[in-house]
């Protein structure tokens, strides 16, 4: 003897679907498999119901989103122009040497330039990291 068909309620059906939850969110709600559900998408007016609440939840969403920018929330503002108009965050993480060039890296270096107090101070920074000579 084949199982009873389980009961779904198509009014809070379209609240799910319009939460935008999941077929497996659903399944759990009313106590049946996730193919059971499956199997009901096979069925027009079932779809068509899901389809509908989906979009209703869409529009939803979309309308207080713009009611809390149109009301000065920074945050609903940028993610609106980001998502609608193409906004981006644009970050330069290049780095050149001169004239657009290669970073010039030596192994050395040039200490030329540097005054005799200069090099006396530097001098005096290595003696002291390296410690007293052993010798």
């Amino acid at each position: 003897m084949p199982r009873p068909k389980a009961k779904i309620d198509m009014a809070e059906l379209e609240k799910l679907y319009g939460m935008q939850c999941t077929d497996e969110e659903v399944a759990a709600f009313f106590g049946v498999s996730t193919r059971t559900i499956e199997r009901r998408r096979q069925i027009k007016h079932f779809q068509e119901a899901k389809e509908r609440a989906k979009a209703k939840g869409r529009v939803s969403v979309r309308r207080n989103l713009f009611r809390l920018a149109s009301s000065g929330n920074v945050a609903a503002s940028i993610f609106l122009a980001k998502n609608l108009l193409g906004y981006r965050d644009v970050l330069s993480n290049e780095h050149s040497g001169p004239d657009g060039g290669p970073i010039p890296i030596d192994s050395r270096p040039d200490l030329s330039q540097l005054s005799d107090e200069e090099l006396q101070q530097l001098q005096a920074l290595m003696d002291k990291a390296q410690g007293p000579r052993r010798g």
